[in-house]
């Protein structure tokens, strides 16, 4: 009976090595290796019981209260998972009930090093008199002769540690739901789920009728049900990170083409130059050939120029990526932008709802993103405009955080909604520039792997959507 518990608590640590071997590039797969493996010392803690004409007492007691390791520090291990989820995923900020707010304040840095020094506490007690004192021999019906532990005073301390974590796996069901990311949101429910279903089976064998097997239903009922959600979640994530690498592909293979047809096209110009030079020095030309050959001099120059400014436009310098949190950017491009809408009288509004909302980006040009944007509606809002004012909130969907970018300028027409992102094109409504801002905008939204369109515009206005796919989607949770 001893070797089938064991065996059974061998389980969770088999499918923790495998999934060391085949997802071990992010925090929440170690926090599920060591998860699976603290469940397999809790299997032996029971198992070892019932090796009673095996080992001495002495030694069985020892193992015993050794394994209690297992089941007193799944506490932190399971806060560290719902931790690094919940304050790395994209989640409503409002707290707006006295149950919301004292469930955050349970996932925080200084909570979780609290439990995991009460873990500590719980598990010394352990290997005390206060709670266990020694073992009984117990015969029951159907799993016959074996140690039964028997508890010392303070084993409230333990009932309490292990309510605990009942009532923390049931709070992080309430703040899951309140994550944005389905994939996220499905896994930490899951594994919620799967948690309970392993505890309240594991919690019937301080009652000897019981007997000790009632656990060993609990650990294979976790052990696969976690594996499953584990891995639809990573799949769901390759999935989606596959397609961002081939959206990448693309624009490098773009890019590079582009590049290619500037070089072809500035070679093709040096002839042209060369040859037109060469007719200049002909005696036989009269005014009309020279103004013609003028006029292809005035057109390569135009043609070298212009090829220069996309080359400029299209290099592509290597940029440094971190992972930072958009909102913070957005704030201050906001910072950067007080003086222009201060002059010119705009009111500014930006609301967001959500915290973090990480993206893997370049801070520099994201920034001047939002910068450009800023200055573009600024100079499209009528002198004569009563309210003059700009709006920028911020929605979450399964994929990517949407920024929702709103003015009161005079607006684009729909016929040029898709052509005022291409370079060098001018609506007509600036003296200056060479028609770059909202361009650089577009190119470097899709470098970021994102996009910018066009919503709605007219006289009153222009509503601009960005997207930008959430940092966790674009590393799998590193």
């Amino acid at each position: 009976m001893g070797i089938l518990i064991c065996a059974i608590g061998l389980l969770p640590l088999f499918l923790a090595l495998s999934i060391g071997k085949v997802y071990n590039e992010t925090k929440l797969s170690v926090g599920m290796i060591i998860s699976m493996i603290l469940i397999t010392i809790w299997q032996l803690d029971i198992g070892v019981l019932y090796f009673r004409d095996v080992l001495s007492e002495d030694i069985v007691l020892f193992l015993f209260k050794l394994f209690r390791a297992g089941p007193t520090f799944t506490l932190p291990m399971v806060l560290y998972m719902a931790y690094w989820i919940i304050n790395n995923q994209p989640s409503v900020t409002k707290k707006t009930n006295w149950l919301t707010k004292i469930s955050y304040a349970l996932f925080t840095k200084k909570a979780l090093i609290g439990f995991t020094i009460w873990s500590v506490i719980v598990y010394f007690i352990s290997w005390t008199n206060l709670g266990v004192t020694g073992l009984v021999v117990s015969n029951e019906r159907f799993t016959g002769k074996h140690y039964f532990p028997e508890y010392g005073p303070l084993l409230w301390v333990y009932f309490l540690h292990m309510a605990g974590i009942v009532f923390f796996l049931l709070v992080v069901c309430v703040l899951s739901l309140r994550i944005r990311n389905s994939h996220f949101k499905n896994f930490l429910m899951g594994f919620s789920f799967n948690a309970l279903l392993l505890i309240v089976p594991g919690a019937l064998n301080f009652i000897p009728l019981t007997g000790l097997l009632t656990s060993s239903i609990g650990v294979i009922i976790f052990s696969v049900g976690s594996l499953h959600v584990f891995v639809k979640f990573n799949v769901e994530l390759k999935i989606h990170s596959y397609e961002l690498m081939e959206k990448q592909k693309k624009l490098d293979y773009t890019g590079q083409l582009t590049g290619s047809l500037i070089h072809e096209v500035k070679n093709t110009n040096s002839i042209i130059k060369s040859f037109s030079g060469m007719l200049e020095k002909s005696d036989d030309l009269n005014e009309r050939d020279k103004r013609t050959l003028e006029m292809i001099g005035k057109s390569s120059e135009h043609l070298d120029q212009l090829t220069d400014n996309y080359s400029a436009y299209m290099k592509a310098a290597a940029l440094a990526f971190k992972t930072e949190d958009l909102a913070e950017i957005i704030r201050e491009s906001i910072d950067f932008s007080a003086g222009m809408l201060q002059e010119n009288k705009v009111e500014l509004e930006f609301t967001n709802i959500y915290s973090p909302l990480n993206v893997y980006l370049n801070k520099t040009n994201l920034e001047q993103v939002f910068i450009n944007l800023i200055k573009n509606s600024v100079e499209a809002m009528p002198v004569d405009r009563p309210e003059k004012k700009i709006s920028i909130s911020t929605e979450i969907d399964d994929k990517n955080i949407i920024i929702h970018f709103i003015d009161t300028g005079k607006g684009i027409p729909q016929e040029n909604w898709v052509s005022v992102f291409d370079p060098f094109i001018s609506l007509g409504n600036k003296k200056r520039g060479m028609g770059l801002g909202l361009p650089f905008v577009k190119k470097m939204m899709i470098e970021h792997l994102g996009d910018i369109n066009i919503v709605e515009s007219s006289p009153n206005g222009t509503h601009f959507k960005l997207e930008i796919p959430q940092e966790g989607m674009l590393n799998g949770g590193n």
